[in-house]
């Protein structure tokens, strides 16, 4: 039986090899923070790096998972402490716990 990851896992996985995605995640934030923006839907952020890579640049397409979402803008916050609750998230199960 193959082991089974935990979303959280894969996602880490998919970061480690598309390190660009989370630079695209930064650059698209940290303009809507210099307009202005005092919190913005991480959603968003991952619609606009949709758009920069299929339509903006050339070269291999690739897909983001909506459920990679909540990571990057967690993982963006943890980052950048000063811009805590710039993304509203919801909590995950696993930090019910």
């Amino acid at each position: 039986m193959e082991d089974e990851k935990t979303l959280k896992l894969i996602w880490w996985d998919f970061h480690k090899e598309n390190p660009s995605v989370y630079e695209l995640f930064k650059k698209f934030t940290f303009e809507a923070i210099n307009a202005g923006h005092e919190h913005y839907g991480a959603r968003g952020v991952i619609e606009r790096i949709r758009w920069h890579t299929s339509v903006e640049t050339k070269g291999d397409p690739f897909k983001i998972n909506n459920n990679w979402t909540s990571f990057y803008a967690r993982l963006f916050m943890v980052h950048y402490p000063e811009y805590d609750g710039f993304f509203r998230i919801r909590m995950l199960d696993e930090e019910k716990m």
